[in-house]
C-alpha cells in the first residue's frame, strides 16, 4: 500500500511540471507623461514592465458629461440592440467553451459501448447462427506530465480574456461611433438652418433689389449677381438635408434600428465644449484600453503554445481501463465472468526528421511576433493620445479666433449693406461681405462639430474615458 502510495505520490510531482517558460510580462521605456499635457515640459522616459500594472477596468458613463439626455438615451439603446455588439458578446461565448473543451482533456475520457451482432462466429460450429450482445465501458487518461495540455488551457484562458477584452474595446467603439455621428447629425441640422436663413436672406435681398431697379435707382446687373447668389444659397439647403437623413440613418444601423428619423436634443451651440480632463499617463493606457491588454494576452496565448510545442518532443503517457461483458443473448448478460484489462502506455517521438522541433521554431516565431505586434500596438496608442490633445487643445484656439471672426464678419456684412443701401458702395462689396459671413458661421460650426468629436475620439483612444485620481482610487477598491 505504501509502495503504491509512493508511485502515486511521484505521478502528481511530476504532473505538476510543466514545459516552457512562464510569462513575466513584458518591459517598455515609456514616457511617464504625455508630451501635449504640457507641451513646454520635457518628456521623461521611465522602465516599466506589464506584470507589475494593475489592470483598471473600472465602468465609466464619460458620455453624461455632456448633460444631453437624448444622447444618454441613444448610447443605452445601442448597448442592448447594437448588431456587432452581439456579435462579439457570442465571440466571448464561443471562447468561453472553446475553454472548456480544451480543460476537459485534463480529465479521463470514458466511453461506453453496446453491441448486438448475429453471425456465424468463429468460436460457435461451422453454419450455425448466433447472436451476440457485448457491452463495454472504457477509461483513457493521459498523464499531462509535461503540461502539454495545461499549455494549451493557459493559451485558451488568454484567448478568452483577449476575446473579452475585444468585446470591451467593441463597446467602447460603439459609444464613439454614436457619439460621433450624434455630433455630426447636430451639426447638419445647424449648418442646415444657417444655410435656410442664408437663403431666405438673399431671397429678400432679391426683392430689395429688383424693387429698387424698377425705380431706376440699381442697374440690372446688381439684379442678376442678387439672384445668383441666391440660387448659390439655396442650392447648400438640400445639400445639408442630404447629409441629414443619410446621418439618421447611419445612427440608427448603429442603434439596432430600421434606417428612420432619429430625435436629437442639445443644439450643437449649447453643447459643453469645456471638457474636464484630468492628467493621464501613458502607463494607463496599458491598464485600460482593451486593444492593448487584448495584445498582451496574445503574447501570453502564443507563450503557452511554445510549451505545448516543446512538450510534444518529450514521451507521452497514459492509463488505459476496459471494462466489459458478453453473452448469446440479453438475460444471460452477466458480471460474474466479466472482460477487463487495466494498462498504461508510453509513447516517445523517435525519428521525426525535425518536425517536432521545427515545429517549436515556428511557435517562437509566432510569439515574437505577437510581441512585436504588442509593442506596436502600444506605441500606437500612444501616439493616438498625443494627436487627439494636440487636437483638442488647438481646435479650442481656432474656435476663439473663429468666434472673432463671425462677429467680425456678420458686423461688416451690416455695414456694407447700409452702405449700399445709401450708395456709398457696390453691390459686389456687399456680396464679399456676405459672403465671408456665411463662411464664417459654417467654419464655426466645423470647429465646434470637431471639437466634440475629438473628445469623442479621446474617450476611445484612453480604453474608455477617464477617473480623476480620487475616482481612480475609489473604483479598485470595490473591485
Amino acid at each position: 500500500m505504501k509502495r503504491l502510495f509512493a508511485i502515486g505520490l511521484t505521478i502528481l510531482l511530476l504532473h505538476s511540471c510543466k514545459v516552457g517558460k512562464n510569462y513575466k510580462g513584458t518591459e517598455f521605456n515609456q514616457p511617464t507623461s504625455f508630451a501635449q499635457v504640457n507641451p513646454d515640459d520635457t518628456v521623461v522616459y521611465d522602465s516599466i514592465r506589464t506584470d507589475t500594472i494593475v489592470l483598471d477596468t473600472a465602468a465609466i458613463e464619460w458620455w453624461t458629461m455632456y448633460d444631453d439626455p437624448i444622447l444618454n438615451d441613444l448610447i443605452n439603446e445601442a448597448f442592448l440592440n447594437n448588431r456587432d455588439a452581439m456579435i462579439a458578446s457570442e465571440n466571448v461565448l464561443q471562447a468561453r467553451f472553446a475553454l472548456n473543451i480544451q480543460n476537459a482533456d485534463l480529465l479521463p475520457q470514458v466511453t461506453l459501448n453496446g453491441e448486438v451482432t448475429r453471425g456465424n462466429f468463429v468460436m460457435n460450429q461451422v453454419g450455425q447462427t448466433n447472436n451476440l450482445v457485448f457491452g463495454s465501458g472504457s477509461v483513457y487518461w493521459e498523464i499531462d506530465l509535461w503540461g502539454r495540455i495545461r499549455r494549451l488551457s493557459e493559451a485558451a484562458r488568454a484567448d478568452l480574456m483577449a476575446t473579452e477584452y475585444g468585446y470591451r474595446g467593441v463597446m467602447i467603439s460603439l459609444v464613439s461611433e454614436v457619439a460621433s455621428t450624434y455630433f455630426a447629425l447636430l451639426q447638419a441640422k445647424s449648418q442646415y438652418e444657417i444655410a435656410q436663413r442664408n437663403a431666405r436672406s438673399r431671397d429678400s435681398m432679391v426683392q430689395i433689389i429688383k424693387a429698387r431697379y424698377d425705380k431706376g435707382i440699381v442697374p440690372i446687373i446688381d439684379v442678376d449677381q442678387s439672384t445668383i447668389q441666391y440660387t448659390i444659397a439655396a442650392g447648400a439647403v438640400p445639400q445639408y438635408e442630404r447629409q441629414i437623413v443619410q446621418l439618421q440613418n447611419a445612427l440608427s444601423i448603429l442603434l439596432g434600428r430600421n434606417p428612420g428619423p432619429v430625435e436629437t436634443g442639445t443644439p450643437l451651440e449649447e453643447q459643453n465644449y469645456n471638457l474636464d480632463i484630468p492628467v493621464q499617463t501613458p502607463v494607463e493606457l496599458l491598464a485600460r484600453r482593451p486593444d492593448v491588454v487584448a495584445a498582451e494576452y496574445q503574447v501570453i496565448g502564443q507563450n503557452a503554445r511554445v510549451g505545448s510545442a516543446k512538450a510534444n518532443r518529450l514521451p507521452t503517457i497514459s492509463l488505459n481501463a476496459f471494462g466489459g461483458v458478453a453473452a448469446n443473448d440479453f438475460k444471460s448478460l452477466s458480471f460474474s465472468n466479466p472482460l477487463w484489462s487495466l494498462g498504461g502506455q508510453i509513447m516517445a517521438p523517435l525519428i521525426y526528421w525535425g518536425r517536432l522541433k521545427r515545429q517549436v521554431d515556428i511557435e517562437d516565431s509566432r510569439q515574437m511576433q505577437a510581441l512585436y505586434k504588442y509593442q506596436n500596438t502600444v506605441f500606437g496608442a500612444i501616439a493616438e493620445v498625443e494627436d487627439i490633445l494636440v487636437d483638442i487643445r488647438t481646435t479650442k484656439v481656432e474656435i476663439e479666433i473663429a468666434n472673432e471672426r463671425k462677429r467680425s464678419a456678420l458686423q461688416a456684412q451690416y455695414l456694407s449693406m447700409e452702405r449700399y443701401n445709401k450708395g456709398v458702395t457696390s453691390y459686389l462689396e456687399f456680396l464679399e461681405q456676405q459672403r465671408q459671413a456665411f463662411d464664417a458661421e459654417l467654419l464655426l460650426e466645423n470647429l465646434r462639430a470637431s471639437l466634440l468629436t475629438s473628445y469623442v475620439q479621446l474617450y476611445k483612444a484612453v480604453g474608455g474615458g477617464w477617473l480623476t485620481p480620487e475616482e481612480r482610487d475609489a473604483a479598485r477598491q470595490t473591485e
